[in-house]
């Protein structure tokens, strides 16, 4: 059994991020870039699986500049056996419902039978990309997964929910995308790294898959958030409750 594990180049999770001074976007120059780490530990979850000799290979996928090659090799270092990068053949970070898209035409060539997805991207925290690549090709998918386990023609996952731990079996080819407890992922060794700038690193665009990846949203503008104002003591519940009704306007 193959199993695609999507990556995102991303601002490094070590970074403060900054605003362009017009308000354009984030800005990116001479910024340090890592894996997704949620992608990370997606990856360390497909390796994991390979070694048990439950899959055959694991292919990692990304949709990006050239610049993410540096995050697939790092990705090929954890332990995947090829990657894929897809030019979108547009600048700038590109919507959910476009790389599900890619994916998808990725999918539907590689023929996986799991594919297993970081629940969000740091930077733009939509995580939307696992259920809509699950929509677009009509499978079964089971989110924020904190522990995969393959049970022949199925996989049993758990999931934290609000209420506790949810149990979820789904038959394969299923989506799954990796919540933070799944896994710790492992530090790449030396060897490891060596060895993965010589495994396969397929290059395609959008075009080539047939997917258009124009954006359907436009940003006007972004800001860093408000700064936060310090906090008040307040001498009773009394006080606390008619601040919080009349000058918060919470209640």
């Amino acid at each position: 059994m193959k199993i695609i594990v999507p990556v995102k180049r991303v601002i490094d999770y070590n970074v403060k991020a900054r605003v362009k001074p017009d308000g354009s976007g984030v800005d990116l120059q001479n910024v340090k870039m890592s894996i997704n780490p949620f992608d990370e530990i997606a990856v360390e979850e497909a390796v994991r699986l390979k070694e048990k000799g439950q899959a055959t290979e694991v292919i990692v996928v990304s949709v990006g500049p050239a610049a993410a090659q540096e995050t697939l090799r790092a990705a090929l270092a954890i332990g995947a056996d090829r990657a894929i990068l897809v030019d979108p053949g547009r600048e700038g970070d590109i919507e959910p419902l476009a790389v599900a898209k890619v994916l998808a035409a990725v999918v539907r060539a590689e023929a996986p039978g799991l594919v297993i997805a970081g629940k969000q991207a740091i930077d733009n925290d939509l995580g939307a990309t696992a259920q809509m690549l699950a929509g677009l090709l009509g499978w079964p998918q089971a989110t924020f997964a904190s522990e995969v386990v393959i049970e022949g023609e199925r996989v049993r996952v758990t999931r934290e929910v609000d209420g506790g731990l949810q149990i979820l079996s789904v038959a394969l080819p299923a989506v799954i995308s990796a919540d933070l407890r799944l896994n710790e992922p492992r530090y790449a060794s030396l060897p490891s790294i060596m060895k993965a700038k010589k495994k396969p690193l397929e290059t395609r665009t959008a075009a080539d898959l047939g997917v258009d990846a124009a954006p359907r949203l436009r940003t006007l503008r972004v800001a860093e958030p408000a700064a936060r104002k310090a906090g008040i003591r307040v001498g009773s519940v009394a006080e606390l409750v008619t601040k919080l009704k009349d000058e918060a306007g919470v209640i």
